[in-house]
């Protein structure tokens, strides 16, 4: 049977894009493929992955499922197996599970001209937190910084960055301590800080880079002041770049055909 259907899932998820991004991307491509979205937590994931029939060719995951689909996958690329967070599944008897949202956030990092990075600090210890911290170190970062309510809860992140030869440092969000030359926030969207720490965080924290992208501007973006300030917009949409990647040809690094075309396409529903 023609595997045709994908969809994105996760808690909340009325607010996520991928449908329009997909969609957009396959009329191009001339592919008759549909791609919808659908609320699933944590708990409920497994058994909705085992009801889906082979009319399934996908799933592209966001939080919480990332490390259900993680611990779901059957094979795993490598900053899957890094992060401990697989954000696409492709649907077989063996399904491989794929972390495209280092890359996603390479590539949205190099649209906003920044190519490489000494020291960052990342808010949050979550999935998201963990493929930013590859991200970092494929950039170069050499000292990271990782502020979080639970501070304890970056251990992996530690480990993470002595497998990459970065020297993580786990701190309470209320507790960071020097300049950094890129803040990346991993909260979730919708987060809003007291005003004195979103202008602690600001205060010598450089270009903040927001995963979040609903509402836009964040709440700390419309705080940060005078340093310029990046959208989790292009980290989204190079992510499902490589996911529709994965989707047609099974490798995230085999491009797609005409792919300027598919990705301005992409651009413009953004």
């Amino acid at each position: 049977m023609n595997r045709r259907r994908l969809a994105v899932w996760g808690d909340p998820i009325g607010h996520s894009r991928s449908p329009e991004l997909h969609a957009a991307a396959y009329a191009v491509l001339g592919l008759d493929w549909e791609y919808g979205r659908r609320q699933v937590g944590a708990e409920g994931f497994n058994d909705a992955v085992e009801a889906l029939d082979d009319t399934w060719r996908g799933l592209s995951l966001t939080m919480p499922l990332k490390e259900e689909a993680h611990r779901y996958a059957a094979t795993r690329d490598a900053h899957a197996e890094l992060t401990g967070a697989v954000n696409t599944l492709l649907l077989s008897e063996t399904p491989a599970g794929f972390n495209t949202d280092v890359g996603g956030i390479v590539d949205a990092l190099e649209d906003a001209g920044i190519r490489e990075i000494g020291t960052a600090r990342i808010l949050g210890a979550g999935a998201t937190a963990a493929s930013a911290l590859v991200a970092l170190a494929d950039l170069g970062a050499t000292r990271v910084e990782v502020a979080a309510r639970r501070p304890e809860r970056a251990a992996g992140l530690v480990g993470i960055g002595e497998r990459r030869g970065v020297v993580v440092t786990p701190r309470p969000l209320d507790e960071v301590e020097g300049a950094v030359d890129l803040t990346v926030a991993t909260l979730p969207s919708g987060t809003v800080l007291p005003p004195e720490s979103a202008a602690r965080l600001a205060q010598g924290g450089g270009t903040l880079f927001d995963a979040a992208y609903a509402p836009w501007p964040s709440a700390l973006a419309a705080a940060w002041g005078a340093a310029p300030v990046v959208s989790g917009l292009g980290m989204l949409l190079h992510q499902a770049v490589r996911q529709i990647r994965i989707f047609l040809h099974g490798d995230p690094f085999s491009p797609l055909p005409d792919e300027e075309a598919v990705l301005a396409a992409m651009r413009a529903t953004l």
